[in-house]
């Protein structure tokens, strides 16, 4: 009796605890964010949105669908739909007048939720990634079969941390259940290829297997994050979003040195350097208070690489001004989609068609840009420089001389020897008669030519500072002031090689035109060549016993060519910009000027904020900005499950896809900047302690039927491997790779003919010794032909940031693991391995699978490979000069090996072996 009474006020108290708390299921509201806006994107922004305003009428801000159209009437009368001009356009019959016009009629449920909204009283909403995040609270897994939590069974015992708990409640809903744990040679190869890109070697696999503590996965996660490894791998995701790259770009597609930035970046994630921090160094490291003699400490200067990963067009008549422009959009772009996730390239030639930015908080952000010194020059300045030897000593020597006469002078002029700023580009000269373009970028005259400075502002200069060569003897270029027969400022004899020199000139202040005048009688017809000049205050000191030897060491420590890469260096003062937003986007008409600030779609810059890149970066990491932490933990989210909890990574606005998780997706957000304060190492360790994580990743007829793409995560990810870890997987496997870190890009063998470089006659070179088997992350990456078989494994060329790779199936890539030269190597090596692990080659084959995947091989899989080996045996034993076409990195040559490289070569091919489980 009594058992019956509580199963009968379970019964009664369910249902009048759902209505009690949840409200009728008929009563609900609509929600504008879920309902409303697909409606409105899919059917009236084409006309009524950002990029059209129709009839005057748009419905991207609030404030605009109240207000009156062209026809005099309101789109949207808050709480009477009958009244709403909106409803009554799409109602009627009149063809003049129906809406959408030209488009698909609204269907009758979208028009109920529409008369709905607007009777409900419209109430407008702030698209969800943009809402301030706050920390959702954890689901309970509590539940009436487990007696609300006091027997630990059922979800609650399978859960290990949180993000279970939300996992289990979505499961709940959708009719879903999760999935055992993987066995553990599949967790441990997993976890390894997610968090060092490698796979466990066989002692690993051994131990975890016999490890019987109840820490013993804990303990692996914790030995994989330490691993070098670890750094290697997460730099390769981040590589796309900084389109790292070891060449400038565009037509010819020189090269340029910039594997310090790489190296930065593998650094950071190994000490696991706040994300913050992180972010900060690479947008504004330039700009960083922490400083040495006046100059920024190096590796934050280093940092800012990410942003002078941008290209560079060294294509003869090409506008200088016009691709410094393409590089500052580029920046503002992929600021945007790697931390902020949204499509911002379309603000550039109009207002968001579908979010409510408008066109002009473009430039807005774009001003925080513009100031970089870099103009898309040849040589590709600003460049941070790292002297050596005796280089190094005449720079220390030079910085102790004005550490000694005048400290003040000190960070002027360390700043000028280590990045050559501020200077005036020699492409900025308006040229005169003799004249013109050498080399894309430098300024030629010849005899009787001459060329205007525009407004140099003179105070407190006494030198002039010039990168000037010439072939000619005897020649004379003389600088005067405000006219060409103006006052003479300085004369100058060019030397007959490029060459810094050092020149006083006549004491001036103010701004003023300097016109260029050149006499070389001797060889009228031979080109002076300029590349920068710089107006500057002398070195102190002018009559101290060394002077001379001290403004020698100067202008040679500037003179010789030293290792340098391009960073971010801001201009200041005269070297400032205006910014003005681009009419329809074209950046030769301008509009308006502007002032850096953020959009106002997300929390306003602080009062007290910097407004230059320091100001934005740590604008862009503070707890009030919507959008960075949920898009970060995204980020990383995908890497491990292969799809994003917002699918559209690089995509949080109205247009990307909804959230499959979204109290999960706040929840890891909030913990990463607030409890993990911002480490990758936590976050990432969370997630993959998780028991969603650690899922078998086999599905079933119900779940491919319910959740056939694991939206849900109704079972562990399974994803085919990326092109760097393919590729580093063979060298692994087959005990070919070198653990070297750092240092320039290396040339692992390719196919030949790849590479063609009809401007430079730069050739693939293969590396030598353990360089050819380094990691991918190491590779040369040439934009226009980058290595082929990152390529064929969906890598993208890194001419733009791309968020993530979308993953093909081609039968090219079966033609890259079977014939590439990494490949064939790796298998003839692999073969040689699984020679000695076993007497007959069914043996062999077993361990060789084994090897790979660290599972047994099924029979009839077996069955292939055997029919695979006996093949090549027997043409191998026909054609024996054969088996050298194959067997070309070992002395051993024989039948029996060569079928087995071909074998070994399969093996590296199959579907279990390039997929992650």
């Amino acid at each position: 009796m009594h058992t019956r009474f509580l199963i009968g006020l379970v019964v009664v108290a369910v249902p009048v605890m759902y209505f009690s708390w949840g409200g009728l299921p008929w009563s609900r509201k609509v929600d504008y964010n879920a309902d409303v806006k697909p409606i409105l994107n899919k059917h009236c922004m084409g006309c009524h949105g950002g990029v059209k305003k129709a009839g005057d009428v748009s419905f991207l801000f609030e404030h605009e669908m109240l207000e009156p159209g062209k026809s005099g009437k309101i789109p949207v009368v808050r709480g009477d739909a009958d009244a709403s001009e909106m409803i009554r356009r799409i109602l009627t019959d009149d063809p003049d007048e129906k809406m959408p016009k030209n488009g698909t009629p609204l269907n009758e449920k979208e028009i109920g939720i529409l008369k709905q909204w607007i009777n409900e009283g419209a109430k407008w909403e702030t698209h969800w990634a943009y809402k301030k995040i706050e920390k959702p609270d954890v689901p309970s897994l509590n539940t009436f079969s487990n007696l609300f939590g006091l027997l630990n069974s059922g979800d609650k015992a399978w859960a290990k941390n949180e993000i279970d708990h939300f996992v289990a409640k979505k499961l709940k809903e959708e009719g879903l259940k999760t999935s055992p744990e993987a066995d553990r040679a599949t967790l441990l190869r997993r976890v390894s290829l997610d968090i060092t890109g490698l796979p466990p070697t066989e002692k690993e696999v051994q131990d975890f297997e016999n490890d019987k503590s109840p820490d013993a996965y804990e303990k692996v996660v914790d030995k994989l994050l330490k691993s070098p490894a670890y750094g290697e791998k997460w730099t390769s995701m981040w590589m796309d979003l900084a389109r790292y790259a070891d060449t400038k770009g565009y037509e010819s597609d020189g090269g340029r040195t910039m594997w310090r930035y790489r190296d930065y970046v593998v650094k950071s994630f190994n000490e696991d350097k706040p994300f913050d921090r992180f972010t900060i160094e690479q947008l504004a490291g330039d700009l960083l208070p922490e400083k040495k003699d006046g100059f920024p400490v190096e590796q934050n200067v280093i940092a800012t690489g990410f942003h002078r990963n941008t290209m560079t067009n060294n294509e003869g008549g090409t506008d200088d001004e016009e691709f410094r422009t393409a590089a500052l959009i580029d920046r503002v772009n992929t600021t945007w989609e790697v931390w902020q996730g949204t499509t911002f390239a379309c603000i550039q030639c109009h207002s968001h068609p579908y979010d409510p930015i408008p066109h002009d908080e473009y430039y807005k952000y774009a001003a925080f840009f513009n100031n970089s010194r870099d103009e898309d020059v040849w040589d590709e300045w600003p460049k941070l420089r790292f002297y050596k030897g005796e280089d190094s000593a005449r720079f220390e020597r030079v910085k102790e001389w004005v550490r000694k006469y005048d400290p003040k002078e000190l960070e002027a002029k360390t700043q000028f020897m280590k990045v050559v700023e501020p200077k005036i580009n020699a492409h900025n000269f308006v040229k005169g008669d003799q004249s013109t373009v050498l080399v894309i970028s430098y300024y030629g005259v010849k005899d009787k030519g001459n060329a205007r400075i525009p407004q140099v502002n003179l105070t407190g200069a006494d030198n002039v500072l010039m990168n000037i060569g010439t072939r000619a003897e005897n020649a004379v270029l003389t600088l005067h002031l405000d006219k060409l027969d103006g006052p003479v400022l300085s004369t100058i004899k060019v030397p007959t090689r490029d060459t810094v020199i050092v020149a006083p000139i006549t004491k001036t202040s103010g701004k003023h035109d300097i016109y260029l005048s050149l006499v070389s009688p001797k060889a009228p017809e031979e080109w002076v060549r300029i590349s920068w000049a710089a107006f500057q205050k002398a070195l102190p000191g002018a009559g101290q016993p060394g002077y001379d030897q001290i403004i020698t060491d100067y202008a040679t420590a500037l003179t010789r060519p030293t290792e340098s890469m391009p960073v971010l260096w801001e201009g200041k003062g005269d070297f400032a910009r205006k910014t003005n937003v681009f009419v329809r986007g074209n950046w030769m008409v301008k509009g308006p000027e502007v002032k850096p600030d953020v959009p106002k779609l997300l929390a306003p810059l602080p009062k007290d904020a910097s407004r230059d890149r320091l100001g934005l970066a740590k604008w862009i990491v503070s707890r009030d900005n919507a959008l960075t932490g949920r898009v970060i933990v995204n980020r990383f989210w995908e890497q491990l499950f292969g799809r994003g909890i917002v699918e559209t990574v690089e995509d949080f606005g109205s247009q990307g896809a909804e959230p499959s998780h979204p109290e999960l997706l706040d929840w890891l957000a909030v913990s990463f900047m607030d409890d993990y304060k911002w480490s990758v190492k936590k976050l990432l360790k969370t997630v993959v302690m998780s028991a969603t994580y650690r899922q078998d990743s086999r599905s079933d007829g119900h779940r491919k039927e319910k959740d056939p793409y694991n939206v849900w995560l109704s079972r562990g990810p399974r994803v085919r491997l990326s092109a760097e870890q393919v590729r580093d997987q063979a060298l692994a496997c087959s005990g070919l790779i070198s653990g070297k870190m750092y240092g320039p890009s290396v040339m692992p063998p390719q196919p030949d003919k790849i590479w063609q470089s009809p401007y430079s006659g730069e050739s693939w070179v293969v590396s030598e010794g353990e360089d050819k088997y380094r990691r991918g992350v190491y590779t040369y990456w040439k934009r226009t032909a980058p290595y082929p078989s990152m390529t064929t494994f969906d890598a993208p060329s890194r001419e733009f940031c791309q968020s993530r790779r979308i993953i093909t199936n081609t039968p090219l890539q079966a033609l890259v693991t079977l014939n590439d030269p990494v490949y064939l190597e790796a298998a003839e090596k692999l073969a040689s391995k699984m020679k000695t692990r076993g007497k007959t080659p069914e043996q062999q084959l077993k361990e060789g699978y084994r090897l790979l995947t660290f599972k047994p091989i099924e029979q009839k899989s077996l069955n292939v490979l055997m029919k695979v080996y006996r093949d090549a045996l027997n043409e191998y034993r026909q054609k024996p000069s054969e088996v050298d076409s194959i067997l070309v990195y070992g002395k051993e040559k024989s039948p029996e090996l060569a079928a087995l490289t071909v074998s070994a070569n399969v093996l590296l091919n199959l579907d279990n072996v390039v997929t992650k489980e």
